[in-house]
């Protein structure tokens, strides 16, 4: 009963924040909209980002409030609120986005995450992510894209565009490079070479450093390690997840792929890059199998 209300108290306080900020940001993004100086439209979109990170501060704080969740991050003391990253992450549950956004507020630039299409029509928070210039992508399958080879495009397009916003301004670029959450039903259907987590895709990283070349500060390679079980939004709310943690490491963009690539087309570009993500992963699921072997009281 407990965590029930946990649930309801916390949901309703996140609801209530938002109904709060989201008004501010859309009339910050009228204004945007019709102010023609560029310098004006540059610091507008500061204040939206500004905005953005009040939302996530506040969501934090009381997520705080009302959960005995402790949050560990790791190595995160050199980051710049002002800097241009590339943010690589495992991918476990839909807690993943709350917990990153707490840990990296205001330390990394607002994260931007590249989004299904249709989570547009979400209310509110659709339109705010559009305000915000979060990528929205379209997912095709592959019997249709076998059908019609030219959709292959429309993310790569997206990307494009999405990144050209990107390259003046503070930002953090999300990928959750497995494409989806881990379950032990998709790790046994893989069979990838890692113990904790799925096999990358390096399609779109690719995609965002062939965008974004020449304007990436760095990559942040992120492993989130939870230390329960079966970790929810759900969980998280109703106070069952005791610990996170949260390791980060800034990493240099390789000189052979830094200034971009096509990687549908050139098979070398393609490997460089695939084998550079299979590098991280494995250095990833390490980590893991590391900590997780690590008494939880005894780890620091």
């Amino acid at each position: 009963m407990l965590a029930f209300l946990r649930i309801v108290l916390a949901a309703s306080l996140v609801s209530l924040n938002t109904l709060v900020h989201v008004p501010i940001l859309f009339a910050a993004t009228l204004l945007k909209l019709l102010v023609p100086w560029v310098p004006l439209r540059d610091r507008l979109s500061s204040w939206l980002a500004r905005i953005a990170e009040s939302w996530i501060a506040v969501n934090s704080t009381m997520i705080g409030w009302f959960t005995p969740t402790r949050i560990e991050v790791h190595n995160a003391a050199s980051l710049d609120p002002h800097g241009r990253y590339l943010v690589l992450c495992n991918h476990r549950s839909w807690c993943d986005i709350p917990v990153l956004q707490s840990a990296l507020n205001r330390r990394a630039p607002l994260l931007r995450f590249f989004l299904k299409q249709e989570l547009i029509w979400v209310p509110l928070l659709g339109p705010a992510w559009w305000a915000l210039d979060f990528p929205f992508m379209r997912r095709h399958s592959r019997a249709k894209l076998m059908r019609n080879p030219a959709l292959r495009t429309q993310d790569l397009d997206a990307t494009r565009a999405a990144c050209a916003k990107f390259a003046n301004i503070p930002v953090s670029i999300m990928n959750f490079v497995e494409g989806t959450r881990f379950t032990d039903e998709k790790h046994a259907k893989q069979s990838p070479p890692y113990r904790h987590l799925l096999r990358p895709r390096a399609g779109g990283v690719a995609a965002v450093l062939d965008a974004m070349a020449g304007n990436l500060q760095s990559v942040l390679d992120v492993t989130l390690i939870y230390r329960d079980p079966e970790p929810s939004l759900a969980a998280l709310l109703a106070g069952r997840l005791r610990r996170i943690e949260l390791h980060v490491v800034a990493r240099a963009i390789p000189e052979d792929l830094a200034s971009g690539g096509d990687y549908e087309a050139d098979s070398h570009y393609r490997a460089r890059c695939q084998r550079w993500i299979n590098a991280l992963w494995a250095e990833k699921d390490a980590l893991i199998a590391t900590r997780m072997a690590t008494p939880a009281e005894s780890s620091s």
